[in-house]
This record gives structure tokens, C-alpha cells and sequence, in this order.
């Protein structure tokens, strides 16, 4: 993927993430002073359906996600290899489901309301197919950089340590 690409998501989840803290201040605020705003509670949970796609797609590219490899990290390089790619596989196919599955529920749900702020209700399941698309696009990235150079798929290669973090 691009650098540009890769920034401006980096960007989008940023505002996104700004905008759901200031919403649920003013929220807060406005409750304090017996003006609640009662449309905002509901897109900062909109807001953050999306941010939490977009925060996993940047995990998955940096290879950070959480994985339990106690026993996968005591085989040799090579089984282990090939342990990966059949998971990234595994992983793409699901992906391809959910992505579907998502499309489906969005186009179900364009004429609902959203709570009481009056956006339609397709805006949150919309971040399910993107979502999905996105860490689809991603997995086959590193899917297909492991399959050239015989790297890792879904951990960094540094000695197959993870002991510090990539996120910085």
C-alpha cells in the first residue's frame, strides 16, 4: 500500500478518534448544565466502530496483533512458515465472508435510523465490509511479500521476537 495511503488512514483514525473524545466531553458538559445532547453519544459509537477497523488494519500492518504462539514459535522456520500462510489463507476467506455478510447487512439497514441522531444506520454496519476489505488488502500484501522473501506473515521478523512494541 502506499505511503500516502497509509498516512492518510493513519490521519482519518486520528480525527476520528479526536472527534469521538470531543463528543462525548460536550455530551458530558451539556448533561452537567441540563442540555444534554442526546445525538452525540450516538455517533461517537459510530465514530468508533470505524476507528476500531481502521486501529486493527494498522495493527495487522505493522504485524502487532496480539497471538498466542507458544507452541508455533517452538517449530523450526519453515513448518512454522507454512503454518502462516495456510492461517493467512484461513484468514482472507473469513474475511471475504464477513465482507459480503457486512455488504448485505448495510444495504438491510440503509432506511433505519440510527438512535436519535438521525443518520442512517448503514453509516455503522458500512464498517464492516470496509473493515473486512481493508485487513483482506492487508493480510494479501503481507501474504504475498512472505511468499517472495519467505517472511512471516503475521509477525515481525526479527528473530521471532516480539518483545518491543512496533506501535510507536
Amino acid at each position: 500500500m502506499s505511503h500516502f495511503l497509509i498516512s492518510a488512514e493513519f490521519l482519518v483514525a486520528k480525527v476520528l478518534l479526536a472527534a469521538i473524545v470531543v463528543l462525548v466531553f460536550l455530551a458530558a458538559l451539556g448533561r452537567s448544565f441540563g442540555y444534554p445532547l442526546i445525538w452525540s453519544i450516538d455517533v461517537a459509537q459510530l465514530l468508533f466502530i470505524w476507528v476500531c477497523f481502521l486501529g486493527a488494519n494498522r495493527a495487522m500492518r505493522l504485524k502487532a496483533h496480539i497471538g498466542v504462539d507458544l507452541f508455533v514459535r517452538k517449530l523450526p522456520r519453515t513448518p512454522r512458515w507454512f503454518i502462516e500462510i495456510g492461517l493467512a489463507l484461513l484468514a482472507l476467506a473469513f474475511l471475504g465472508a464477513l465482507a459480503v455478510s457486512g455488504y448485505r447487512l448495510t444495504l438491510l439497514n440503509w432506511q433505519r435510523v440510527y438512535g436519535d441522531s438521525g443518520i442512517s444506520y448503514a453509516w455503522v454496519t458500512a464498517a464492516v465490509p470496509v473493515g473486512a476489505a481493508l485487513l483482506a488488502l492487508t493480510i494479501t500484501i503481507n501474504l504475498v511479500h512472505a511468499l517472495r522473501t519467505r517472511s512471516l506473515v503475521f509477525y515481525a521478523d526479527r528473530g521471532l521476537d516480539r518483545s518491543d512494541s512496533q506501535l510507536g
